[in-house]
Protein backbone atom coordinates (compact mmCIF):
# COMPACT_ATOMS: atom_id res chain seq x y z
CA UNK A 1 0.00 0.00 0.00
CA UNK A 2 1.48 3.39 -0.98
CA UNK A 3 2.59 5.77 1.74
CA UNK A 4 -0.04 8.44 2.20
CA UNK A 5 0.90 12.12 2.23
CA UNK A 6 0.39 14.06 5.42
CA UNK A 7 0.33 17.73 6.35
CA UNK A 8 2.81 18.68 9.06
CA UNK A 9 1.43 20.27 12.25
CA UNK A 10 3.33 23.51 11.51
CA UNK A 11 1.73 23.97 8.07
CA UNK A 12 -0.74 26.83 7.83
CA UNK A 13 -3.45 25.30 5.66
CA UNK A 14 -5.75 27.19 3.31
CA UNK A 15 -9.35 26.94 4.53
CA UNK A 16 -12.72 26.75 2.85
CA UNK A 17 -16.04 28.39 3.63
CA UNK A 18 -18.53 25.55 3.38
CA UNK A 19 -18.13 24.88 -0.35
CA UNK A 20 -19.33 21.49 -1.57
CA UNK A 21 -16.49 19.23 -2.75
CA UNK A 22 -16.91 15.86 -4.47
CA UNK A 23 -13.94 13.50 -3.98
CA UNK A 24 -13.37 10.72 -6.51
CA UNK A 25 -10.79 8.25 -5.19
CA UNK A 26 -10.52 4.49 -5.59
CA UNK A 27 -7.90 3.99 -2.87
CA UNK A 28 -9.68 3.98 0.53
CA UNK A 29 -6.68 5.45 2.35
CA UNK A 30 -6.45 8.38 -0.05
CA UNK A 31 -10.22 8.91 0.07
CA UNK A 32 -10.15 8.97 3.89
CA UNK A 33 -7.20 11.37 4.00
CA UNK A 34 -8.76 13.77 1.51
CA UNK A 35 -12.21 13.60 3.05
CA UNK A 36 -11.04 14.10 6.64
CA UNK A 37 -8.61 16.91 5.82
CA UNK A 38 -11.01 18.84 3.59
CA UNK A 39 -13.82 18.48 6.09
CA UNK A 40 -11.59 19.81 8.88
CA UNK A 41 -10.59 22.65 6.55
CA UNK A 42 -14.20 23.80 6.29
CA UNK A 43 -15.54 22.07 3.17
CA UNK A 44 -18.67 19.93 2.83
CA UNK A 45 -17.61 16.56 1.44
CA UNK A 46 -19.09 13.73 -0.61
CA UNK A 47 -16.91 10.76 -1.61
CA UNK A 48 -17.22 8.25 -4.45
CA UNK A 49 -14.78 5.74 -5.92
CA UNK A 50 -15.66 5.81 -9.65
CA UNK A 51 -16.01 8.48 -12.33
CA UNK A 52 -19.29 6.91 -13.41
CA UNK A 53 -20.83 7.47 -9.98
CA UNK A 54 -19.25 10.93 -9.77
CA UNK A 55 -20.99 11.99 -12.99
CA UNK A 56 -24.31 10.78 -11.56
CA UNK A 57 -23.70 12.77 -8.35
CA UNK A 58 -22.87 15.88 -10.41
CA UNK A 59 -26.14 15.51 -12.32
CA UNK A 60 -28.12 15.21 -9.08
CA UNK A 61 -26.45 17.90 -6.98
CA UNK A 62 -24.44 21.07 -7.50
CA UNK A 63 -20.82 20.89 -6.32
CA UNK A 64 -18.32 23.73 -6.16
CA UNK A 65 -15.30 21.55 -6.94
CA UNK A 66 -14.29 17.96 -7.75
CA UNK A 67 -11.05 16.31 -6.57
CA UNK A 68 -10.03 13.23 -8.58
CA UNK A 69 -7.30 10.73 -7.71
CA UNK A 70 -6.45 9.53 -11.22
CA UNK A 71 -4.49 6.34 -10.71
CA UNK A 72 -7.07 3.98 -9.14
CA UNK A 73 -10.11 5.50 -10.81
CA UNK A 74 -11.47 3.41 -13.69
CA UNK A 75 -12.65 5.47 -16.65
CA UNK A 76 -13.70 2.58 -18.87
CA UNK A 77 -17.33 2.48 -19.89
CA UNK A 78 -18.02 6.17 -19.45
CA UNK A 79 -18.93 6.97 -23.03
CA UNK A 80 -20.62 10.15 -24.17
CA UNK A 81 -23.89 8.32 -24.77
CA UNK A 82 -24.04 7.11 -21.19
CA UNK A 83 -23.24 10.38 -19.46
CA UNK A 84 -26.01 12.05 -17.47
CA UNK A 85 -26.89 15.67 -18.20
CA UNK A 86 -24.91 17.97 -15.91
CA UNK A 87 -26.08 21.57 -15.73
CA UNK A 88 -23.21 22.91 -13.60
CA UNK A 89 -19.62 21.93 -14.42
CA UNK A 90 -17.44 22.66 -11.37
CA UNK A 91 -13.65 23.10 -11.45
CA UNK A 92 -11.66 19.88 -11.14
CA UNK A 93 -8.38 19.16 -9.33
CA UNK A 94 -6.55 16.01 -10.42
CA UNK A 95 -4.01 14.10 -8.33
CA UNK A 96 -1.64 12.39 -10.76
CA UNK A 97 1.77 10.77 -10.86
CA UNK A 98 4.24 12.55 -13.14
CA UNK A 99 4.29 9.66 -15.61
CA UNK A 100 0.48 9.93 -15.94
CA UNK A 101 0.36 13.58 -16.97
CA UNK A 102 0.12 12.73 -20.67
CA UNK A 103 -3.24 11.04 -19.90
CA UNK A 104 -4.76 14.12 -18.31
CA UNK A 105 -6.06 15.93 -21.40
CA UNK A 106 -8.16 13.00 -22.72
CA UNK A 107 -9.56 12.35 -19.24
CA UNK A 108 -10.48 16.00 -18.69
CA UNK A 109 -13.27 15.59 -21.24
CA UNK A 110 -15.22 13.37 -18.85
CA UNK A 111 -16.03 16.39 -16.68
CA UNK A 112 -16.56 18.88 -19.52
CA UNK A 113 -15.18 22.42 -19.86
CA UNK A 114 -14.19 24.45 -16.83
CA UNK A 115 -11.27 25.32 -14.58
CA UNK A 116 -8.90 22.36 -14.19
CA UNK A 117 -5.59 21.79 -12.46
CA UNK A 118 -3.45 18.95 -11.15
CA UNK A 119 -1.10 18.17 -8.27
CA UNK A 120 1.60 15.55 -8.80
CA UNK A 121 1.84 12.54 -6.50
CA UNK A 122 3.05 11.94 -3.88
CA UNK A 123 1.26 15.13 -2.88
CA UNK A 124 1.30 17.35 0.18
CA UNK A 125 -2.11 18.19 1.64
CA UNK A 126 -1.00 21.82 2.06
CA UNK A 127 -0.51 22.05 -1.72
CA UNK A 128 -3.84 20.34 -2.43
CA UNK A 129 -5.67 22.82 -0.18
CA UNK A 130 -3.84 25.76 -1.75
CA UNK A 131 -4.72 24.63 -5.29
CA UNK A 132 -8.36 24.12 -4.25
CA UNK A 133 -8.43 27.69 -2.96
CA UNK A 134 -7.04 29.04 -6.24
CA UNK A 135 -9.48 26.99 -8.35
CA UNK A 136 -12.49 28.13 -6.33
CA UNK A 137 -11.37 31.75 -6.57
CA UNK A 138 -10.81 31.52 -10.33
CA UNK A 139 -14.21 29.88 -10.86
CA UNK A 140 -16.05 32.31 -8.59
CA UNK A 141 -18.64 34.93 -9.58
CA UNK A 142 -17.42 37.43 -12.14
CA UNK A 143 -14.51 35.30 -13.32
CA UNK A 144 -16.21 33.77 -16.36
CA UNK A 145 -17.74 35.75 -19.16
CA UNK A 146 -16.70 36.80 -22.64
CA UNK A 147 -13.27 35.54 -23.75
CA UNK A 148 -10.34 37.67 -22.63
CA UNK A 149 -8.33 39.16 -25.48
CA UNK A 150 -5.46 41.44 -26.35
CA UNK A 151 -4.87 42.17 -30.03
CA UNK A 152 -4.85 38.69 -31.66
CA UNK A 153 -4.34 36.84 -28.34
CA UNK A 154 -7.56 35.25 -27.05
CA UNK A 155 -8.22 33.29 -23.86
CA UNK A 156 -11.56 31.45 -23.72
CA UNK A 157 -12.36 30.35 -20.14
CA UNK A 158 -15.48 28.46 -21.22
CA UNK A 159 -13.35 26.11 -23.33
CA UNK A 160 -10.07 26.51 -21.42
CA UNK A 161 -8.35 27.37 -24.69
CA UNK A 162 -5.84 30.03 -25.74
CA UNK A 163 -5.11 31.19 -29.28
CA UNK A 164 -2.74 33.64 -30.95
CA UNK A 165 -4.38 34.45 -34.25
CA UNK A 166 -5.30 31.11 -35.84
CA UNK A 167 -2.74 29.19 -33.77
CA UNK A 168 -3.87 27.22 -30.69
CA UNK A 169 -1.32 27.52 -27.88
CA UNK A 170 -1.79 24.18 -26.03
CA UNK A 171 -1.02 25.51 -22.55
CA UNK A 172 -0.51 23.56 -19.35
CA UNK A 173 -2.80 24.53 -16.43
CA UNK A 174 -0.04 26.64 -14.83
CA UNK A 175 0.74 28.38 -18.12
CA UNK A 176 -2.96 29.04 -18.64
CA UNK A 177 -3.31 30.65 -15.20
CA UNK A 178 -0.20 32.76 -15.77
CA UNK A 179 -1.47 33.99 -19.14
CA UNK A 180 -4.89 34.75 -17.68
CA UNK A 181 -3.37 36.80 -14.87
CA UNK A 182 -1.20 38.74 -17.31
CA UNK A 183 -4.17 39.37 -19.64
CA UNK A 184 -6.44 40.63 -16.88
CA UNK A 185 -3.64 42.99 -15.82
CA UNK A 186 -2.43 44.00 -19.29
CA UNK A 187 0.12 46.86 -19.25
CA UNK A 188 0.61 46.39 -15.50
CA UNK A 189 3.83 45.01 -14.08
CA UNK A 190 3.16 42.06 -11.75
CA UNK A 191 5.76 40.93 -9.23
CA UNK A 192 6.97 37.34 -9.06
CA UNK A 193 5.22 36.94 -5.72
CA UNK A 194 1.89 38.27 -7.05
CA UNK A 195 2.02 35.90 -10.01
CA UNK A 196 3.23 32.94 -7.96
CA UNK A 197 0.41 33.22 -5.44
CA UNK A 198 -2.16 33.37 -8.25
CA UNK A 199 -0.66 30.51 -10.26
CA UNK A 200 0.30 28.10 -7.45
CA UNK A 201 -1.47 29.42 -4.38
CA UNK A 202 1.80 30.17 -2.59
CA UNK A 203 5.15 31.83 -3.25
CA UNK A 204 7.75 29.70 -5.02
CA UNK A 205 11.35 30.86 -5.00
CA UNK A 206 14.28 29.71 -7.10
CA UNK A 207 13.83 29.83 -10.85
CA UNK A 208 10.34 28.27 -10.98
CA UNK A 209 8.74 31.52 -12.15
CA UNK A 210 11.46 32.23 -14.74
CA UNK A 211 11.00 28.77 -16.23
CA UNK A 212 7.21 29.12 -16.36
CA UNK A 213 7.36 32.54 -18.00
CA UNK A 214 9.96 31.31 -20.48
CA UNK A 215 7.76 28.37 -21.54
CA UNK A 216 4.71 30.58 -21.92
CA UNK A 217 6.65 33.23 -23.85
CA UNK A 218 7.88 30.62 -26.34
CA UNK A 219 4.31 29.52 -27.02
CA UNK A 220 2.69 32.97 -27.15
CA UNK A 221 5.40 34.95 -28.96
CA UNK A 222 6.69 32.28 -31.36
CA UNK A 223 6.99 33.90 -34.79
CA UNK A 224 4.97 36.92 -33.64
CA UNK A 225 5.62 40.32 -32.12
CA UNK A 226 6.49 39.97 -28.43
CA UNK A 227 3.61 40.44 -25.96
CA UNK A 228 5.18 39.10 -22.75
CA UNK A 229 7.95 41.24 -21.27
CA UNK A 230 10.28 41.35 -18.26
CA UNK A 231 10.76 44.49 -16.18
CA UNK A 232 14.04 43.58 -14.50
CA UNK A 233 13.93 43.82 -10.74
CA UNK A 234 10.13 44.26 -10.73
CA UNK A 235 8.34 41.46 -12.58
CA UNK A 236 6.48 40.71 -15.80
CA UNK A 237 3.81 42.36 -17.93
CA UNK A 238 1.79 41.71 -21.07
CA UNK A 239 1.19 44.15 -23.92
CA UNK A 240 2.79 45.93 -26.82
CA UNK A 241 5.91 47.91 -25.97
CA UNK A 242 4.44 51.23 -27.12
CA UNK A 243 1.49 50.66 -24.81
CA UNK A 244 3.67 50.48 -21.68
CA UNK A 245 4.37 53.72 -19.85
Amino acid sequence: MPQLPQATPTTKLARGAGQRVLIVAGEPGVADLLGTTLELAGYRIRVTDTVTEALVRLAEQRFDLVVVDLEPVALEGVGAAGRPTIAHRPPVLYLAACESLDRILPELAEFGPGEKDYVTKPFRMAEVLARIKVLLRAAGPGHRGAPLSYRDLILDDALCQARRGSRELHLTPAEYRLLRHLLVNAHRVLSKEQISRYVWGDFRGGNAMEQLVSRLRRKVDRGESALIHTRRGFGYWLGELEGMR
